[in-house]
């Protein structure tokens, strides 16, 4: 097994290509090693020291390391984690498949809201995949979009402009309603 490795506008979190499917199906976020029961990928990988997030994608696992760790360090120990679990045989969830994105909404603004699903799973969710990321609805009051930010994303010094200058002013273009698009905290 080969695994490719690649860097994401997030210093601290790196791309693994494990070259065979990660997830059938949506994304998998596990901030911290207390919430990774439900995946045996993400509890090896955690079990190196300095791995302070785990997120699964479709066709890649990015990784993120504590900020007083290198890469260096870490990065055959992570890539040994993945081979190993590839070969053991376990599945990558136990008992279901990943999560599929954005929070329900309903209401009298539930049309604008299922445009904003719309346009965030065409035109911005797969461009922050190849980031290693994710970029979920959470909720619409106001004008104000609020989206959560897993993966690469989550903590990357870059997440602000891509949220202000790239999906506030797609979002803007394609639905006058929208006036301001925010991150909120899993």
């Amino acid at each position: 097994m080969f695994i490719q490795t690649e860097s994401t506008p997030n210093p601290a979190t790196l791309k693994f290509l494990p070259g065979q499917t990660v997830l059938e199906v949506g994304t998998a976020d596990f901030p911290s090693a207390d919430v990774a029961s439900a995946s045996p990928l993400a509890q090896r990988i955690f079990a190196n020291s300095g791995v302070t997030g785990v997120f699964l994608g479709n066709d890649f696992v990015t990784v993120t390391k504590a900020e007083a760790v290198e890469w260096d360090h870490i990065k055959p120990a992570v890539l040994g984690a993945i081979m190993e679990h590839y070969q053991s045989g376990q599945p990558v969830l136990v008992g279901g498949r990943g999560d599929v994105g954005h929070a329900d909404h309903s209401g009298e603004d539930s049309e604008i809201v299922n445009q904003i699903k719309e346009l965030l799973d065409t035109r911005v969710r797969p461009a922050v995949a190849q980031d290693g990321g994710d970029i979920t609805f959470h909720g619409f009051d106001r004008g104000i979009v609020y989206l959560h930010m897993q993966g690469a994303c989550a903590g990357c010094p870059s997440s602000t402009l891509t949220l202000k200058m790239g999906i506030e002013n797609l979002l803007r273009h394609y639905i006058p309603e929208v006036t301001e698009v925010r991150p909120v905290a899993a």
